[in-house]
């Protein structure tokens, strides 16, 4: 039997909550609408990069934002983590070594990483701070907003990825 991405019911939020609160929902939209953008395909058409002249698939995005979110969160943190899919040599491969018969696990490693990130900052002040190893200073806040950009601009990607793979349109 072929797996299929299983139907999503995105996040709601407060739109007018304070704004530990309305990042976190916000983000938590993104997270849920990406998923929603894979929802009854196959591993096959996950995998499927469309678009001439461009190496962007669903399941790469899937394996790109798994590896964002632990990069940011769980670092965030000092969780001492391994890099997941991208190495210095191949920057892109969250993007191209893709396995549509893994589609599945690379699935449930996004919803592992998405736990995992929303535990790691769980009750921790948007204005906590992390100096990065080789300089610079920056907040969880800037984190929360950058990781919603990040998602909103791959968001985009899946829209148009997912017009070309079947046909669907729509939010």
């Amino acid at each position: 039997m072929t797996w299929t991405a299983p139907e999503v019911t995105r996040a709601g939020g407060s739109l007018v909550a304070p704004e530990p609160e309305l990042l976190r929902d916000l983000l938590d939209w993104h997270r849920s609408t990406l998923l929603h953008k894979c929802a009854g395909l196959t591993g096959e058409q996950l995998a499927l990069a469309p678009i001439p002249q461009s190496n962007l698939s669903l399941l790469g995005l899937i394996r790109h934002l798994s590896k964002v979110e632990r990069n940011w969160f769980r670092r965030f943190r000092g969780e001492p983590i391994e890099n997941l899919y991208s190495t210095p040599e191949r920057p892109d491969a969250d993007f191209e070594d893709l396995d549509p018969a893994r589609a599945e696990t690379e699935y449930a490693t996004l919803l592992t990483e998405q736990h995992l990130a929303r535990q790691a900052v769980a009750g921790v002040s948007l204005d906590s701070t992390l100096v990065r190893p080789g300089g610079g200073t920056y907040s969880l806040r800037m984190v929360f907003v950058h990781m919603v950009g990040e998602y909103a601009r791959h968001n985009g990607h899946a829209d148009l990825i997912r017009q070309c793979v079947d046909g669907v349109t729509g939010a």
